[in-house]
């Protein structure tokens, strides 16, 4: 399984981007699946995550209303779009999938439920 993440830049305050995840070996429509991201001197921190049921989602604190997350069927791909950027946000973004097992809500928000990982996207939001 590889997963590869992309569409980070550098961004003004208070705009928008979407990252997207692709993967091979694995069928985003059936794996539980997640973003999350690391800020310099910070840990890996939870972002958002959609079940393998692909409807449930789930955000942390800090981005909800603001991004969303979502899945392409047909081309297999993940997206975070974030909207209402701020400075704060600015970190390496990562997806990370799973397609084993049914983990309980609280499993989804560690990074080490998930096997797969992509190789990070930069995000820099500007003041």
């Amino acid at each position: 399984v590889q997963l590869q993440a992309s569409g980070g830049g550098l961004v003004q305050a208070g705009g928008s981007l979407r990252l997207s995840c692709t993967a091979s070996g694995l069928t985003f429509s059936s794996a539980g699946k997640a973003w999350f991201r690391e800020a310099p001197g910070k840990e890996r921190e939870f972002v958002a995550a959609m079940r393998k049921n692909s409807i449930s989602t789930y955000y942390a604190g800090a981005v909800k209303g603001r991004f969303t997350i979502s899945r392409d069927n047909a081309n297999n791909r993940m997206y975070l779009q974030m909207n209402s950027l701020t400075p704060e946000d600015t970190a390496v973004y990562y997806c990370a999938a799973l397609s084993e097992g049914n983990p309980i809500l609280s499993s989804y928000y560690r990074p080490s439920t998930y096997p797969y990982w992509g190789q990070g996207t930069l995000v820099t939001v500007s003041s």
